[in-house]
């Protein structure tokens, strides 16, 4: 996973309200098992409709999606995080998101920031024209208008958004830990790697143990 600290450019000025996972990735495309490709699909039916924002060549390669209430919700499929990121998506402003698809953003190196309806609003209308900054550092969204919006953040999500840290990323960074915890065990409880169950294994001269 990327580290990101801050994420600037284009945004995709949406701000449509309850947009369900089936909606970011339709079911047909979930027969895959790896992340890439999947932002051809992503936003499949929005895309079916002439003029439509994602393919408007203002918007072409936008590292921010501005939506609105309860994005993310229906299903679970992690799919969907997969997709705005293949896309490029970096991070999603909206109101509030699933929990489930918030937990899948984050997994996936997504910054899901939650904002005011009316900051939200705001975004939309100067993203048409112009740039939006999110910054993790100070925790903040802001324009070349001077807008400037707080959001908060899990001090833990944050911090692994920061160094690029996932699942994977976490525990490896414990490496010394692990193994040191390890060495421990095998000194003091020998029993629980087998090695004295091994020593105190002999063999007579009839081949019985």
């Amino acid at each position: 996973m990327n580290p990101v600290k801050q994420v600037s450019g284009r945004a995709y000025p949406w701000g449509a309200k309850n947009i369900d996972t089936d909606v970011i990735i339709p079911a047909h495309w979930l027969k895959t098992i790896t992340r890439s490709g999947l932002g051809k699909g992503a936003f499949e039916t929005v895309r079916a409709v002439e003029g439509n924002i994602f393919d408007d060549p203002r918007y072409a390669g936008a590292p921010i999606l501005i939506a609105g209430d309860n994005f993310g919700c229906g299903s679970s499929r992690e799919h969907a995080a997969w997709a705005l990121a293949d896309m490029g998506i970096v991070a999603v402003l909206a109101p509030s998101f699933s929990d489930i698809f918030s937990g899948n953003a984050f997994k996936n190196g997504i910054i899901p920031v939650v904002l005011p309806q009316e900051a939200i609003d705001r975004l939309v209308e100067v993203a048409q024209t112009d740039t939006v900054t999110v910054d993790l550092e100070t925790m903040t969204v802001t324009t070349p208008y001077q807008d400037r919006f707080t959001f908060e953040l899990d001090a833990f999500r944050r911090q692994c958004l920061m160094e690029g840290l996932d699942e994977i990323g976490l525990t490896l960074a414990r490496d010394t830990q692990i193994s040191k915890y390890e060495a421990g065990v095998n000194e003091h409880r020998p029993w629980m790697s087998g090695e004295r169950a091994h020593a105190s294994t002999s063999v007579d001269s009839a081949g019985r143990t």
